[in-house]
C-alpha cells in the first residue's frame, strides 16, 4: 500500500526505507516520521517509568503518587529562611529569594527534562543519523537492514535512554542541583520522599537533614545565579553534546557481532538497542576529548564550592552531626551507578569521588592561602575561571587573579 504521508522536510530519512514491504515496520515508520531527533513522548514516558521505579496501572498507564503534603513544603520555606542567612554570610553574596518547591521523584523527572530540554535536543541532533553510506550494503543486506532500523529507531531509542536516566536520577536526588549542569532558570526543587528514607537509613534528624540539604541547593542557587560561572559551564557542556561523531560503520559492526537468537526478533531488538555502544552510535571525537581537562575542571570546582559552603554552613546551623552528614551524602556521590555512567557519556559530566577530592582540594588549597574570602575574586571575576592546572596548584590561581 502506497504512503501518501508528505513531509516537510526537504531530507526525508525515511526514503528508500528498508521495510517498506513489511506491513509492521511499514507502519512502525509512518508512526515515527516527524519525531525530531529525539521523541519527547518517549523521553516523558520513560522518565516517568523510571521515577516510579517501573508502576503501572492496569491499563498500562504510569502510576503516579500524590503530591507532596503541603505541610512538608511550609516547613522547607520556614527552614530555608535560616539556611538562606548563612549560606549568604559564608559565600558573601546574595542568595537569590527564589521560594523553595518540593516535588515527587516524578515530578522532578519532568521538570529536569524541560528545563534541559535544549541541551538534549543539541545531543541528539549530533547523535543522528548521517548521510553517510552504508559500509558493505550490497554483500550484507542484513546489516544495511539492522542500520536502516537503527536509523528509523534512533530518535525513539534517545527518547528512552534520556527519559530512563532522568528518570533513575529523579529516583536519588535531593534536589536540583545534584547534577551541576545549570539551567536557564535557575531554580530550588527539592525532593522530600528521598530525603526522608536517606535520613530514616542514617539514622539522621529529619530537620538536620533538611537543612542539610537546604544549604546545598541554595549555595548551588547562588552560584548558578553567577553569570559568567554559569555560562562557562553551561558553555562546555553544550559543546560536549554537539561534538558526538556518529560512525554508522562501528555501529553496523556492533550490530552484525551480536549473538542474535532468530526465532525471537523482539528479544533481538531488544539486546540490539540495550547495548549502549549501539545507542550511543560510536566513538567520543578528538574534539570531546580535548575539551574533558576543561569541563571536568569546572565540574571539580562547582562541586568543591557547594560542599564547601554546605560544610560550613552546616557546622553553624546542625554542629557535630553535620559530618555523619557530609559523610553519609558523600558515600552516596561516590557509588557509581548505570546512570552515572550515561551521564558521564553523553553529557561529559564526570561525578564521584575523583571530582570531589579535586574541587576540595582547590578550595581548601585558596582557603587556607587566603582565608575564608578568598574564592571572592571566582564569584566576581569573569576572568578567574581556574585553568585545569590551576585545580591542581590554587597557589597559581591566587598569583593570577591577585595580578588582574
Amino acid at each position: 500500500m502506497a504512503d501518501n504521508h508528505e513531509s516537510d522536510d526537504s531530507i526525508d530519512p525515511f526514503e528508500n526505507n528498508p521495510f517498506a514491504g513489511m506491513p509492521l515496520f511499514g507502519d512502525l515508520s509512518r508512526a515515527l516520521e516527524g519525531q525530531g531527533p529525539l521523541n519527547w513522548d518517549a523521553a516523558k514516558q520513560f522518565a516517568l517509568l523510571a521515577a516510579s521505579g517501573g508502576g503501572l496501572l492496569s491499563g498500562g498507564a504510569v502510576s503516579t503518587p500524590a503530591n507532596v503534603d503541603p505541610n512538608v513544603r511550609l516547613k522547607y520555606a520556614e527552614l530555608a529562611g535560616i539556611a538562606r542567612l548563612h549560606v549568604a554570610d559564608v559565600m558573601q553574596l546574595e542568595v537569590p529569594a527564589t521560594e523553595p518547591s518540593v516535588a515527587t521523584p516524578e515530578q522532578w523527572a519532568q521538570q529536569t527534562l524541560e528545563a534541559y530540554r535544549p541541551l538534549f535536543t543539541d545531543m541528539a541532533s549530533s547523535l543522528g543519523p548521517t548521510d553517510e553510506p552504508l559500509p558493505d550494503a550490497a554483500s550484507d543486506p542484513m546489516a544495511q537492514m539492522m542500520a536502516g532500523l537503527g536509523k528509523m529507531m534512533a530518535p525513539a531509542m534517545l527518547g528512552m535512554s534520556v527519559g530512563s536516566m532522568v528518570g533513575n536520577l529523579a529516583r536519588h536526588a535531593f534536589g536540583v542541583y545534584d547534577l551541576p549542569i545549570p539551567r536557564a532558570t535557575p531554580a530550588l526543587v527539592l525532593v522530600p520522599s528521598t530525603i526522608d528514607q536517606f535520613a530514616q537509613e542514617w539514622e539522621i534528624q529529619l530537620d538536620e537533614m533538611r537543612l542539610w540539604v537546604l544549604a546545598h541547593e541554595l549555595a548551588g542557587l547562588t552560584l548558578f545565579s553567577i553569570p559568567h560561572i554559569a555560562d562557562h559551564l553551561r558553555s562546555l557542556v553544550q559543546r560536549h553534546v554537539g561534538a558526538f561523531q556518529p560512525d554508522s560503520s562501528a555501529v553496523t559492526d556492533k550490530l552484525t557481532s551480536l549473538d542474535i537468537d532468530q526465532s525471537d526478533p523482539m528479544a533481538a531488538m531488544q539486546q540490539a538497542f540495550g547495548d549502549p555502544e549501539v545507542l550511543l552510535g560510536a566513538v567520543r571525537s578528538s574534539e570531546q576529548l580535548a575539551l574533558e581537562p576543561e569541563l571536568d575542571a569546572a565540574v571539580a570546582v562547582t562541586i568543591g564550592v557547594i560542599d564547601w559552603v554546605v560544610d560550613a554552613v552546616a557546622v553553624r546551623i546542625i554542629g557535630g552531626n553535620s559530618l555523619q552528614i557530609a559523610e553519609a551524602a558523600r558515600r552516596r556521590r561516590a557509588e557509581a551507578s548505570p546512570d552515572d555512567i550515561f551521564v558521564e557519556r553523553l553529557l561529559g559530566i564526570r561525578l564521584g569521588a575523583e571530582q570531589t577530592a579535586r574541587g576540595k582540594a582547590f578550595v581548601q588549597g585558596v582557603v587556607d592561602r587566603a582565608g575564608e574570602h578568598g574564592l571572592a575574586p571566582l564569584f566576581n571575576d569573569p576572568d578567574s575561571v581556574p585553568t585545569p592546572n590551576e585545580i591542581e596548584a590554587p597557589g597559581l590561581w591566587l598569583a593570577r587573579v591577585a595580578g588582574d
